[in-house]
């Protein structure tokens, strides 16, 4: 089933991706690949805040940009350059969340499907 997930929400991000172009803010992409992601009837919570704890101490204010069907993290991002980092956030968010399937969209790709990265942990 998650597999079918995570192709129907990369089929969305690549819709989003076609119809507006590369070469916007992050947070356009995130507005749009929502609306997209209703458009298909699917579940999605958008900004979902958690908590790291480091020790005893709990240490509040980390986002994921979405989480699709309760069970895939994405990560939007919208730069050139690697998207190393993002790579590295979404594997910590998914440890950190208990989730096992990531995904990262680099919005800044000429094709989108050349800025997808899939991770499994």
């Amino acid at each position: 089933m998650s597999d079918l997930i995570t192709g129907e929400t990369i089929g969305a991000a690549i819709e989003v991706h076609k119809t507006l172009g590369h070469g916007l803010l992050e947070s356009i992409y995130e507005e749009a690949l929502c609306y997209e992601l209703e458009l298909r009837g699917m579940k999605f919570e958008r900004q979902v805040e958690f908590d790291i704890t480091y020790k005893d101490k709990v240490i509040k204010g980390e986002k994921i940009n979405l989480v699709v069907q309760d069970e895939i993290a994405v990560e939007i991002v919208s730069r050139i350059e690697s998207s190393d980092a993002a790579t590295s956030m979404i594997v910590s968010y998914l440890t950190a969340v208990g989730l096992q399937r990531g995904l990262v969209f680099n919005f800044a790709s000429r094709r989108l499907i050349d800025g997808v990265k899939r991770i499994v942990i």
